[in-house]
């Protein structure tokens, strides 16, 4: 896990995070952009910024992940995976610190699972193993 580098490749096992006051999008040759366009949803960086783009670069091979936080961000990124064909997790709303994200997810783009976070950290790990997991 470590913070994004603007034009760096995306490497399979590795978490990027944004960087403070910059969104982070997925390019079509699989390559990380940074980018300081205007908040969305007052947010920058933007789980829906990085999760549509996302969508577009990987399609059905693209995994989106919502978890506890206080406002809809996320809802509609997550819709565009599922969209694309790609599949979507969401933290169980009652387990989550807050649970607006996750219920506003749930609500705008469904949900091929909805995980208490220890459940989803187990299948996160057998994902990365290469065991699989039952989505």
């Amino acid at each position: 896990m470590r913070e994004a580098l603007d034009k760096e490749h995306v490497d399979a096992g590795t978490v990027y995070v944004a960087p403070p006051g910059y969104h982070l999008l997925v390019e079509a040759d699989h390559t990380l952009a940074l980018s300081m366009d205007a908040p969305v949803a007052f947010s920058r960086p933007s789980i829906d910024v990085l999760f549509e783009s996302a969508a577009v670069a990987y399609g059905e091979r693209v995994l989106g992940i919502v978890l506890s936080g206080a406002n809809n961000d996320g809802a509609a990124g997550l819709a565009a995976i599922r969209a694309a064909g790609g599949r979507a997790w969401v933290q169980q709303p009652a387990d989550a610190l807050a649970a607006t994200m996750p219920q506003a997810a749930i609500d705008t783009a469904g949900a091929d699972l909805v995980l208490p976070l220890r459940d989803m950290a187990l299948r996160l790990a057998h994902l990365r193993s290469g065991r699989g997991v039952a989505m």
